[in-house]
């Protein structure tokens, strides 16, 4: 027997998609995965579901070996939109940054993901729609977060490299 994919009608993006963030509160990102690719294969200049799909692949993140970074970050990066291409990137790298955080990563590693979230960060707030403060949001939650860390073991180990980066005198 054979197994062959059916595609969805247009006319069935629009509720096809309100499943996808039905399945991503249920915390079921695959299967909220497979609807945004049945969105674009019969939409495939679909921004909604572009979005979603790079949401949906980093909902699905474990700061292991098996996450998908490279597919993450060229879903982003295909948006069409300057703001929400910035933005969607800016919560790429801190979702990325995050769950190496809780994997162990090494402090070093991780506040170069953090500096590049804030970067797309402010790009999107210089472009920020009226009214859409996101990017500042998600800004000072990563400030936040660092501030929290530089009070710990964290801060001991980012001195340690920062003495060892200085040049000698």
């Amino acid at each position: 027997m054979k197994f062959r994919l059916k595609p969805i009608s247009k006319s069935g993006v629009p509720e096809a998609l309100s499943k996808v963030a039905h399945y991503r509160y249920l915390n079921q990102p695959a299967e909220a995965e497979s609807i945004c690719r049945d969105v674009l294969i019969a939409d495939p200049e679909n921004q909604l579901a572009v979005r979603l799909l790079g949401l949906v692949i980093t909902d699905q993140f474990t700061g292991g070996r098996s996450d998908r970074y490279d597919e993450a970050e060229r879903t982003f990066l295909s948006l069409t939109d300057p703001y929400e291409r910035s933005y969607y990137l800016g919560i790429f790298y801190e979702r990325r940054a995050k769950v190496q955080l809780t994997a162990g990563v090494p402090p070093h590693a991780l506040l170069v993901l953090f500096e590049r979230a804030m970067r797309c960060y402010e790009e999107a707030e210089a472009i920020h729609p009226a009214g859409n403060d996101d990017a500042i949001l998600r800004w000072n939650r990563c400030v936040r977060l660092l501030q929290s860390r530089m009070g710990s073991e964290w801060r001991k180990e980012m001195e340690a490299i920062e003495a060892t980066d200085s040049p000698p005198v």
